[in-house]
């Protein structure tokens, strides 16, 4: 049993996880980009996760903020990367 979960673990780690990244100055609409993104990505029947990073300590599924709009876009994980949390 364990023999079989260590080679679908490993076979599941070596797949290769698409990654991209939005960069971009406060206020150029990166985070309503990636609302849109995120629910295209659903659409189209894929798993999607969000890391934002901030320079503050700020708290997560605040209403209106980033991270509780990327919920609601659909994303399946959320997370903030701050200097203080992840």
């Amino acid at each position: 049993m364990v023999t079989e979960v260590n080679a679908i673990l490993s076979s599941k780690l070596r797949r290769k996880i698409p990654v991209v990244a939005f960069a971009g100055k406060s206020g150029v609409g990166k985070t309503t980009l990636l609302e849109k993104v995120v629910r295209e990505l659903k659409i189209r029947g894929l798993r999607v996760a969000v890391i934002k990073h901030s320079h503050h300590d700020i708290e997560i599924d605040q209403p209106g903020k980033d991270s509780w709009r990327f919920a609601r876009a659909g994303s399946d994980v959320v997370a903030i990367s701050s200097p203080g949390k992840l």
